[in-house]
């Protein structure tokens, strides 16, 4: 479970020894995601998603996001060919699901690299190096980091941004919402997701070892 503020999200990882089609018999792993919001994760009750027999174009773009954030993190060659699915399930959300999902879900990831190793089915650590997310924005002219709902609606200028502990960045995620933004401004708003990560990291690295 990883509560950012009032977002929580439950994460969990599940190891299968099958690859898809598209990579069966290259040696290679897959980490893949699934999320999820529940029915009152929100202020006001949202229709489940199986009720109305499709997911919604957000979720799609959500779990494509956790799933290719976590394999930035991840030796393929090492992980064998198996896959672990990351499922990432919103139970109260407060702005920021996307970025909780795919550090809790690093976590989770951790965890279930550990039981291969100690079982020796994996020889070699395959995780590089830790995964994590941040939402900044500028609300009210100031840079925030860690956006939280009424933050975010209102925002001028909001991100998300996707990256190794390390500080290389994954994926960035930027727009202006009625506002434009400068080349500083996104740059102060850099160097508050590079200190927002590192922490997160330092959190998700306690975790595991709690």
């Amino acid at each position: 479970m990883i509560r950012m503020g009032d977002t929580h999200v439950l994460c969990t990882a599940t190891i299968e020894d099958r690859v898809p089609p598209f990579i069966k018999g290259s040696g290679l792993g897959w980490v893949t995601a699934e999320y999820g919001m529940l029915p009152r994760s929100t202020t006001s009750r949202m229709r489940r998603e199986a009720a109305a027999g499709k997911q919604g174009g957000r979720t799609v773009e959500i779990q494509r996001l956790i799933g290719r954030s976590l394999r930035a993190g991840v030796d393929r060659v090492a992980l064998g060919e198996r896959q672990i699915t990351v499922d990432c399930d919103v139970i109260q959300a407060d702005g920021g699901t996307r970025c909780a999902s795919i550090t809790g879900g690093w976590v989770a990831l951790r965890l279930a690299v550990n039981k291969l190793m100690k079982a020796g089915i994996v020889k070699t650590d395959p995780l590089v190096e830790p995964v994590a997310a941040v939402s900044c924005g500028i609300y009210a002219g100031q840079p925030v980091l860690d956006l939280d709902y009424p933050e975010d609606s209102e925002a001028g200028v909001d991100g998300n941004f996707i990256m190794l502990e390390s500080g290389r960045l994954i994926e960035v995620q930027m727009s202006a919402e009625g506002a434009t933004y400068s080349r500083d401004q996104m740059n102060q708003l850099m160097d508050l997701a590079e200190k927002g990560v590192a922490e997160l990291a330092a959190a998700q690295k306690a975790a595991v070892d709690a």
